[in-house]
């Protein structure tokens, strides 16, 4: 049987001319394999897709903190000529954003928070965590003790937030401060909430979905209650590593971050699992305790949050089936 080409040299007249040219340059071109090409690039888009996705949802976290503070300098113009007349110049700034990050926490998280009644409308206490991989839940917190509470709640942050890029006026407006302990007991004695995470950074890159509390022998903040003579609130939020996990667990971030301490760790996720935040029973001010002795009666208390609200071990596939299972039902 002669080879098409031929047959197209030879001009017969079965094979059509058109066709025959349109087949000389797809050989020519290289353009008779592109369909293979296609369905090989369809195959890999297939595949990387939901890996891409879950390294991209937590920049859009970090999209809504930067629109938030792009928020915050537009109201700041605004408003510079009303500062001399108003009680607190960031009172209307902070509700605006409380009520978005709290839409964003329902539409996503279907969040909820158990134990809000345990804040106190009037005078200080110190909130004690757990810190997820991106502590999102906490500024969920913020958002609810804004509205519902109507007062502000100070935060401890690590340094390294301070050096971000355009994060300056977000922390002044939500009274974020790195310490030290004097600063976190004048908070305290003028009548402010404060939180803190004792493990920071370290737990929100090295715990895993065991949730194991990553403490290790600080006891500052125990030391800040027993000076401000306060109480302590332990808080939880259910789930908050399967919202969002690190790859701490490989070796070469542990090195890096022991070696810098550079918190740069990758973060994955961003899935739309349930949100629920448990506060426990405030640990009230004993001057017979130590701060060893009072930060172990915290410690013991946020564990026992976290083995009574949470599955251990975390599964993102569960938690994402419990949610839509759950909301099934209640339609």
């Amino acid at each position: 049987m002669p080879h098409e080409n031929d047959t197209c040299f030879r001009g017969q007249e079965s094979v059509n001319y058109f066709s025959c040219m349109i087949h000389l340059w797809e050989e020519w071109t290289g353009l008779e394999n592109m369909e293979n090409y296609f369905n090989y690039l369809d195959y890999l888009v297939w595949v990387f897709t939901p890996l891409a996705i879950v390294f991209i949802l937590p920049l859009f976290i970090v999209l809504f903190i930067y629109l938030s503070i792009l928020f915050l300098h537009v109201y700041k113009r605004k408003n510079e000529l009303k500062e001399a007349y108003s009680y607190n110049l960031w009172d209307g700034a902070r509700k605006t954003l409380a009520t978005l990050w709290d839409g964003h926490a329902t539409i996503w998280h279907g969040y909820e928070i158990h134990g809000l009644e345990k804040i106190p409308d009037k005078g200080p206490a110190l909130i004690v965590y757990y810190h997820g991989a991106i502590p999102i839940d906490y500024y969920y917190f913020l958002a609810n003790v804004i509205i519902q509470k109507g007062r502000t709640c100070h935060s401890v942050a690590d340094h390294f937030l301070f050096k971000l890029p355009g994060f300056k006026l977000l922390l002044e407006v939500f009274s974020v401060m790195h310490g030290p302990q004097q600063e976190c007991v004048r908070a305290l004695k003028n009548g402010h909430l404060l939180a803190i995470s004792p493990g920071g950074v370290r737990e929100a890159i090295f715990s895993d979905e065991t949730y194991t509390l990553i403490w290790g022998n600080r006891k500052g903040f125990a030391q800040v209650a027993i000076d401000a003579k306060v109480p302590i609130i332990p808080m939880f939020t259910q789930n908050v590593r399967e919202g969002f996990r690190s790859l701490g667990s490989i070796k070469l971030y542990r090195w890096v971050y022991e070696k810098f301490r550079l918190p740069i760790v990758p973060i994955y996720g961003g899935f739309p699992v349930k949100f629920r935040t448990y506060l426990g029973d405030p640990i009230l001010h004993d001057p017979n305790l130590t701060a060893a002795e009072l930060a172990d009666k915290v410690k013991l208390a946020v564990q026992s949050l976290i083995d009574r609200h949470q599955t251990i071990p975390g599964n993102i596939f569960r938690a994402l089936l419990e949610r839509f299972h759950r909301r099934h039902k209640e339609d």
